[in-house]
This record gives structure tokens, sequence and C-alpha cells, in this order.
């Protein structure tokens, strides 16, 4: 029996109660440790996981057990912590997105590579049972050339939620608003289904919220392989609205209403409808974790496990991640430039 991976969270906010869920009911991980700098934190932590949590750094990063890090810190420290875990030789599992700037991760990128670790990015939606039936779909056309693909990220959030930590919403910590935070998941999905992005016109605005970053978001997109489509993202809307996508080829159509995946086929002439098996997640509520489902985060902490022990590249790697970095930095600049961006790659 393979011996089962054992990981250390870094950062205890929100998200990080979801991991450490995740990574105990894994079957090839085990959940170790923890890190924070906040000592009340990291004492109520580790009493709710059974764990040991620690408040010096050096001590948990250079624990001989601990195999691999999970990142749960704000966006724009994910470099920071992950280039010190390279260079103690653990692997490193961020939570998405990968870093605030391309720069920054492509840097991270460089590091785990120069010191032998593997690097994977949280993208949990790609795991669901129902996605990645839609995605063997798509990849034997099953809806043939595909032209149209489209997301809707039109979800609520009150300035509380923004107001809950200091880093939230602000451009050097969390990268910007509700595109990077909220939507990037929904934007990783449409490009993962729909193919690379090619040019992007967008356009942000923040009307609801005192933040730094964006509540609201549009963008115009084409693919490369010649499809278009549209982007609509917003923390403003009430109520809460189910995230959608919609892909169109040229066989049929398939609609993604919260986690359920409807496809219609056109045969023969006829239109045959099928629906695919909705798994629960509570993310377009206006409380971010209500009703929140970690199974589809256990399914790819394990595949990531299985992947470290095969040394091979793990799901989602660190340079398939920066293909959704990219789609959103690229409606940042188009907002501030107001003209079309072309994506590189």
């Amino acid at each position: 029996m393979t011996k089962r991976l054992k990981i250390g969270i870094i950062g205890i906010g929100t998200i990080a109660d979801v991991h450490a869920q995740a990574i105990k009911a894994s079957v090839n991980m085990e959940l170790l440790s923890a890190f924070s700098r906040n000592q009340e934190k990291a004492m109520h932590f580790a009493e709710k996981y059974n764990i040991q949590c620690f408040t010096d750094w050096n001590k948990f990063i250079n624990d001989p057990e601990l195999d691999a890090v999970a990142i749960c810190t704000p966006n724009g420290t994910h470099l920071d912590y992950g280039e010190k875990a390279a260079e103690a030789k653990k692997h490193v599992i961020v939570e998405k997105p990968i870093e605030v700037t391309l720069e920054r991760a492509q840097k991270l990128i460089k590091v785990c590579k120069k010191n032998d670790v593997k690097l994977a990015i949280i993208y949990q939606s790609r795991f669901m049972d129902n996605m990645q039936e839609l995605k063997e779909l798509i990849d034997n056309n099953g809806l043939g050339k595909l032209f149209m693909g489209d997301a809707y990220i039109k979800w609520y959030r009150t300035q509380a939620y923004y107001d809950s930590g200091a880093w939230r919403g602000t451009l050097e910590l969390d990268g910007g608003g509700v595109l990077i935070n909220q939507a990037i998941h929904t934007v990783d999905l449409l490009q993962w289904l729909m193919g690379d992005v090619d040019t992007i016109f967008g356009q942000t605005g923040t009307f609801t919220h005192n933040l730094e970053g964006e509540d609201n978001a549009v963008a115009s997109i084409r693919y490369k392989n010649g499809a278009i489509g549209v982007i609509q993202a917003s923390t403003s809307v009430q109520p809460s609205q189910s995230r959608k996508i919609e892909i169109h080829g040229e066989k049929g159509s398939v609609l993604i209403d919260g986690d359920e995946v409807k496809i219609s086929l056109v045969k023969e002439s006829s239109e045959k409808e099928d629906s695919i098996k909705k798994e629960p997640s509570g993310a377009g509520s206006s409380s971010p974790l209500d009703g929140f489902s970690f199974e589809s985060h256990k399914r790819q902490f394990e595949a990531i496990a299985e992947a470290i022990q095969k040394n091979e590249n793990p799901p989602v790697s660190g340079e398939d991640s920066l293909k959704s970095l990219a789609i959103v930095l690229g409606v940042y600049k188009s907002a501030r430039t107001n003209t079309i961006i072309h994506l590189e790659g």
C-alpha cells in the first residue's frame, strides 16, 4: 500500500476548513498540521481537526513528516509561501487563483521546478462527475464544432463580507474583485470546456460596494477555435442567481445551471434532451460556503496525491492555471485601456 501523503495547511481562513475536511476524507492523504500567525485561531483549528497547529514557520515547514502544503492565504501571498515551501522541498498545492499577476505565477512555477516539487492549483469544479462527463462529450466531438460559449456569475456579497478581511477586494492581495475571486472557477470551467481564448474586450465597474476592485464585469471573448462568447460577473445581484454556462455547437447545446448539466443534442432532425446528475454547491448564495460540499475538493486532492506518488504532473498544474488567470487579467487590462487584448500562448 502506498503511504498516505501528509499535508500541512498554510492559512486558516474560511476556505481552510474545506481543505481540511477534504484532506481528512481522502483515501491517500493525511492532514498533519497547519500554520497560522494567529495563536488563538491556531489553537481552535488544532482542536477542531485534532492536529498540531504551528505559529512558528520554521518548525512547521521543516517538520520531516510533512510532504506537502496547501496554501489558503490571500491570493497575493501565494508566491511568498509557495516559494518558501518549495525551497524546503515540500510539494505545493494552492487554492485558486495561482497568484494575482502572471509574473508572480510564473515565478512560483519556476521555483517549484527548480526544487523538483509538484505544483497544483485547486479548481475543484472540474472534478464533479457531471463536468468530467461533459468534457469527455466535447472532446469526443459530441457537440460538433463549437461556435459560442458564455458564462454568467451573478451573485451577491454584502459589504460586511468584504470588510471581514482587509485583503478582500484589494488589488495587491486579492488581485481585484469579483472576476479573480468569485468568478474565476467558472472562467476556468468555460475555457477548459471551450478551449483557449484568443481575444478579450472587457468593462468593469464598482457600483454597490466600497472596495478597490470591481464588483461587476462584462467581457466579449473570441476563442482560438473561432467561437465567440461573453462573461458576466457580479457580486451586486439580489437575490443571487445560480451560475450558468451555456455552450452551443453544431450538434447541440449545453446548459450548466448551478451544478446541473442539461444537454440537448440534435439527431436526425429531432431534439434529444438529457440531464446529468446535480452535485450540490452553495457558491451562488450570499454566504460563500452556504451548503458547500467538499466532495469535489476531495476528488482533486486525491488526484493530486496520486500524481505526486507517481511523479506525474498533477491536475490542475501551475501552467494550466495560467489560462484562467490570463483571461481575468486580460479583462482588467482591456477595461483600463479600452482596447481589445490578445492573449499570448
